[in-house]
């Protein structure tokens, strides 16, 4: 029993210091190169854990994506860095939901799309989903508990969740979860 204990503890720090990782080059690579777009790639470590590993080590990366996230909006404040963190101005309690909530989701969903699917286009399907749980309910919890930053208006939060950067975020997760699952699977062999 401690030994498993003890592999999903390393596991879960692995994943976590890719994490890490992605976010500081992410911030870094998007600061300084002007981007168009600039998606979130964190959430893709969480997916590919979801898929290897099962949804309750998914859900525990998924939270601590969402501490990353209200950290990261805590210390480098951008306008809407109070939809994230309840430590910076506007910020509340609502912040946490948003930013943990949905994060935990990412863990749960791909997991349960692979099982049901369980092929090369189960992935892709996979990838996709986890993207689009953090899009839509990270939007959705800012359009229900922040309704000011629409101004109510269903249509705006829906351009929102279908822009670009949502697109693309949702694109790159389904690639690199069909090219990174099999490979990985093959090393836990």
């Amino acid at each position: 029993m401690n030994r498993k204990k003890s592999n999903q503890t390393a596991t879960v720090a692995m994943f976590f210091a890719v994490m890490i990782v992605i976010n500081i080059l992410s911030s870094i690579l998007f600061n300084i190169l002007p981007f168009p777009i600039k998606p979130t790639l964190v959430h893709i470590p969480v997916i590919v854990a979801s898929i290897l590993y099962g949804p309750r080590i998914g859900a525990t990366l998924g939270g601590l994506m969402g501490i990353i996230s209200v950290t990261h909006n805590t210390i480098f404040q951008i306008p809407t860095s109070y939809l994230f963190s309840p430590l910076v101005e506007n910020g509340n309690l609502n912040s946490l939901i948003i930013a943990i909530v949905p994060r935990v989701l990412i863990g749960i969903t791909p997991y349960f799309v692979y099982k049901l699917l369980k092929s090369r286009s189960g992935l892709l399907l996979a990838g996709a989903i986890g993207s689009m749980t953090n899009t839509i309910f990270v939007l959705s919890g800012i359009f229900l508990l922040f309704s000011n930053v629409y101004n109510g208006n269903i249509q705006a939060m829906l351009a929102t969740v279908l822009g670009t950067n949502a697109i693309a975020e949702m694109l790159i997760s389904a690639f690199l979860t069909t090219v990174i699952v099999p490979r990985l699977e093959n090393l836990k062999k």
